[in-house]
């Protein structure tokens, strides 16, 4: 998988979550992890929570499933 195979996952979905990005393109978490901080760095991506709440109570949520990563020409996280 290359960099603009991601970015253009992101794009079109606008929200992706690690583990349906990791399955997508059938990678590692880490790996798509570090792909996308390369977008983060230039501000085409920011990392979300799921809700306000995901990992500060009661720690049942799967992180691979909480942590999501949003396109940044959309205003918000959802």
């Amino acid at each position: 998988m290359i960099l603009t195979q991601l970015k253009s996952h992101l794009r079109l979905n606008q929200t992706a979550s690690l583990f349906d990005m990791a399955l997508r393109f059938n990678t590692e978490p880490n790996v798509i992890r570090d792909m996308l901080q390369l977008w983060i760095n230039k501000g085409k991506v920011r990392k979300c929570m799921k809700t306000p709440q995901c990992g500060s109570k009661c720690s049942k949520c799967d992180p691979l499933l909480t942590e999501v990563y949003q396109w940044v020409e959309t205003e918000s996280c959802s």
